[in-house]
């Protein structure tokens, strides 16, 4: 019924060493979690939150090894646009800090998102969802 396959895979074995390194879970974890401090970082510098910006840098030098890029860019968006970002990076920034078991990294995301919850109810109407 089937043919069987008269070529050679193209597909290596497991135990070849491959020419370049490969990183661990853990690794892949910092550059992650750095990633997304690093994007919140950028979105808390446009909302002109200083103390909270200086807290996230120093979480993204730590996990990178050198201090990061500041505030390349004004996006336009407006403030509550922004805090909606800002939620959602720090949401995504706990998920990753807490599966690598980065105390410092999750509390601050947790922080981070509860003052943009707060920010946010500012924009919304009372009684809205």
């Amino acid at each position: 019924m089937y043919e069987p396959i008269r070529t050679k895979s193209v597909h290596r074995v497991a135990d070849e060493q491959a020419p370049y390194p490969h990183r661990s879970r853990e690794e892949e974890l910092d550059i992650q979690l750095a990633g997304h401090l690093a994007a919140l970082l950028a979105v808390t510098d446009e909302l002109g939150d200083d103390a909270a910006a200086d807290r996230i840098a120093q979480q993204v030098a730590r996990l990178r090894g050198a201090p990061p890029a500041r505030h390349a860019g004004l996006t336009g968006a407006g403030p509550s646009a922004l805090h909606r970002r800002a939620h959602a990076l720090a949401g995504r920034a706990l998920v990753v800090a807490a599966s690598r078991a980065d105390t410092a990294a999750a509390i601050l995301a947790a922080e981070r998102m509860d003052a943009h919850t707060a920010a946010l109810a500012v924009f919304r109407p009372v009684g809205a969802l």
